[in-house]
């Protein structure tokens, strides 16, 4: 069961739950097969982040998006009714035990509104919130996802109303959160992380032996969250 209060403490929960192993294995053997490379040849790595997607929900993807333990996790942090319904985990970035080639891990929060020209932004009233799904053992130094914890009241407090860019969005979240504590979310293949709209998190440089497998969901919300409100999500005006 989801710790709603851990949730709304630090701006992000674990979610364990039924043995997932089987499915995210046999996702990481499709993606294995949608890259083209395998396993057992570190050789043919050659870069270090591969961008996969699941768009359509099929096999073990839609079983682990889809699966009973999360939609009562999202029930209990957004509330029944409060979110909408996928079956697709989306982008899934693929981490190699290489050395970087982009500075691609800079703190930030993830686009989480509609703006006026149709584009997305990052709102102080957002849409979505966001998901982590680990599909293969995730150690220390696996590149496990930075949080940084309780920030999600420092961006509560700097965010306008009115949606701005990534861009704008990132200096505002670096300014507002670098004092405070980092988290990492490792895990088992299978783990899950509720993460809030605000929380700040990063990626981290692979400095383990084994590509890093997770999907990054953004799951879209019934209604803005808004001071008042009664879902777990809008407690970070507390």
């Amino acid at each position: 069961m989801v710790d709603v209060d851990e949730f709304i403490r630090n701006g992000f929960v674990k979610v364990t739950g039924p043995d997932h192993r089987e499915k995210a294995d046999a996702a990481c053997d499709l993606l294995w097969k949608e890259m083209g490379l395998s396993p057992d040849e570190p050789g043919s790595w050659l870069e270090p982040v591969t961008w996969a997607a699941d768009v359509t929900g099929h096999g073990p993807f839609g079983e682990l998006a889809r699966s009973a333990h999360l939609a009562d996790a999202l029930d209990r942090v957004a509330g029944p009714g409060g979110w909408v319904p996928r079956g697709a985990l989306g982008n899934i970035p693929i981490r190699f035990p290489l050395p970087p080639t982009v500075d691609d891990r800079g703190w930030h929060i993830d686009a989480n509104t509609r703006r006026r020209d149709g584009s997305w932004g990052v709102s102080g009233r957002p849409r979505t919130l966001l998901l982590l799904t680990l599909l293969s053992d995730v150690g220390p130094d696996d590149a496990p996802t930075r949080i940084r914890i309780g920030s999600h009241r420092d961006v509560a407090a700097v965010l306008p109303a009115e949606a701005v860019t990534f861009e704008q969005a990132g200096r505002l979240v670096e300014a507002a959160t670098s004092g405070r504590e980092v988290a990492h979310a490792t895990g088992e293949p299978g783990d899950m992380y509720l993460v809030h709209p605000f929380t700040a998190h990063a990626a981290v440089e692979h400095r383990g032996v084994r590509p890093r497998f997770m999907a990054q969901t953004p799951v879209a919300l019934t209604g803005a969250v808004t001071p008042g409100s009664e879902s777990p999500l809008a407690r970070v005006w507390d």
